[in-house]
């Protein structure tokens, strides 16, 4: 009998405090998130105005409304993020948001409502305002991108990824407004690709290729540029003496 009464007065117990705890963490999630309980991790490019000012949230406002998927695709978003994670806390209360940031490979540029707007390109291919830069990696950029549109960023990727395992070293990238693609080459000067995304990988790999020989022919001062619109029949172009 009296390991029955024990048993029934800690279940007793275990019970009432299990209620206690829920209830504890239920009024924590009402509590109201002000912006000093945001904790930022992962980079520290960002403030606590940073992150508010480029989202919808208002301050103060109570933990268990916080969207926390909608507020991480904001802030993705608007502040040009690889990845952002949003979590509610309640020990220690508040929010707390992991940022990882872009790293710029190229400057870039596009056009937007009529207006030139300047900022940085990733090896994604994503554009990066200029003011969500991480600073520290800007003095070892050697590449230009012009006419960046949402739509080409597979081929910069494209671009960038061969660069990285091809020999030869792409100073300019240019998309007109019409989406036809043109690279500068180091040593092959103007490169003319044109409008199809699907040949890219092929007439990198002849770029390649060309570098390779014209190279070991110390014959690429006399190039002026390289029509490779149809990779199978290239074209190029020299000065003339």
């Amino acid at each position: 009998m009296k390991n029955q009464k024990k048993i029934k007065n800690r279940t007793l117990f275990f019970l009432i405090a299990f209620l206690f705890l829920t209830s504890l963490l239920s009024l924590k999630t009402l509590k109201k998130v002000t912006m000093q309980d945001i904790r930022i991790s992962g980079s520290t490019l960002f403030s606590q105005n940073d992150l508010v000012n480029n989202s919808s949230l208002k301050f103060p406002i109570r933990l268990i409304f916080i969207k926390t998927n909608f507020l991480e695709k904001e802030l993705k978003q608007n502040l040009s993020l690889k990845n952002v994670s949003v979590s509610r806390q309640i020990f220690p209360f508040g929010l707390k948001i992991y940022v990882n940031t872009r790293t710029p490979i190229a400057y870039g540029e596009m056009i937007l409502n009529d207006k030139k707007k300047l900022g940085f390109i990733d090896k994604d291919g994503f554009f990066i305002e200029k003011k969500n830069a991480d600073k520290k990696n800007l003095i070892k950029l050697t590449i230009q991108v012009f006419g960046w549109k949402e739509k080409f960023k597979k081929i910069l990727s494209r671009i960038f990824i061969a660069q990285e395992n091809y020999e030869f070293e792409i100073v300019k990238i240019t998309f007109s407004p019409n989406g036809f693609l043109t690279v500068e080459e180091k040593d092959l000067k103007t490169i003319f690709l044109g409008f199809n995304p699907k040949l890219i990988n092929y007439q990198l790999q002849i770029i390649n290729n060309l570098k390779s020989e014209l190279k070991k022919n110390n014959f690429s001062k006399k190039i002026d540029n390289i029509d490779l619109t149809n990779p199978n029949k290239p074209k190029i172009k020299v000065f003339k003496p």
